[in-house]
């Protein structure tokens, strides 16, 4: 296993539904339980690595990696990326990973990817961070549009283009990324399936439902959520950031490390297992 302060960046050969895929991920071994980071749509491991700059979570264990579709993991059929892929990549990840009960950190798509997770096996999340997750219809917006033509993946990155000053905070960065990013082929079908997800399934019922505490992250240009006050008054722990929008990690870093690093402290959860 790595030492407490070694960080390993690898590429790791899996299977996930018949599909071949070679996940690109990093990762710090320890005794306590990990905290495994799962980005969004556009984004990438790299939006968490700060973790091993960060004092506070000094000697945690951490486990990230690049999506099925995204960054530098390689997939053999795209066609297959949904978001019952992803949890089901994201499984096989943990499991090759030898981890058994963690604390996840998700954000966006990843948030949902989680929440299935989560959902599906709830004894193995002891902490739940979710950063702007898609929990209803009004957070899938700009997937929905791109549904309507037809070629999606090719009229979300022609948007990025002409988004690139955008009035949301960290648009231009997220616009800058999104090419290199994010893979063409996988788009239809991701987003297909985060629209009928957001539409049908139950998601904020899902995510109220989890026995782990829970700490939902969004930026202050969507304090308007028309769910917050249902989170609020069934448990859940809100933060809004400041200066940010969906993209809280690339707008204020500081403030949204903090939360998550004061969310996790006020956590008196077991230790999982070693890993």
């Amino acid at each position: 296993m790595p030492s407490a302060d070694r960080v390993v960046h690898e590429q790791i050969p899996l299977r996930v539904r018949g599909v071949n895929v070679k996940v690109a991920s990093v990762r710090r071994g320890g005794t306590d339980a990990p905290v495994v980071f799962l980005h969004g749509f556009g984004t990438s491991k790299e939006d968490y690595l700060d973790v091993h700059q960060r004092h506070d979570f000094a000697g945690r264990p951490f486990l990230a990696y690049d999506a099925p579709g995204c960054g530098a993991t390689e997939c053999a059929d795209l066609d297959e990326v949904d978001l019952p892929f992803l949890a089901d990549t994201a499984r096989t990840v943990l499991d090759r990973a030898g981890i058994g009960r963690f604390h996840v950190v998700g954000h966006s798509s990843g948030a949902l990817t989680a929440l299935l997770l989560a959902h599906q096996e709830p004894g193995r999340v002891l902490s739940f961070v979710n950063i702007k997750g898609v929990l209803a219809p009004e957070d899938c917006v700009l997937s929905r549009e791109a549904l309507t033509h037809r070629d999606p993946g090719g009229y979300l990155f022609r948007l990025a283009e002409s988004c690139r000053d955008s009035p949301c905070y960290g648009g231009g960065l997220f616009a800058a990324n999104l090419p290199n990013k994010v893979r063409r082929g996988a788009v239809a079908t991701l987003f297909r399936s985060m629209v009928e997800l957001a539409d049908h399934g139950d998601l904020l019922t899902k995510f109220l439902s989890l026995p782990c505490p829970r700490l939902f992250v969004y930026g202050e240009q969507y304090a308007g959520l028309s769910y917050l006050p249902l989170l609020d008054a069934n448990g859940v722990e809100l933060a809004e950031i400041p200066h940010s929008g969906h993209l809280p990690m690339y707008s204020n870093p500081v403030a949204t490390w903090r939360q998550i690093a004061e969310f996790h402290a006020r956590q008196l959860i077991p230790a999982a297992r070693r890993w």
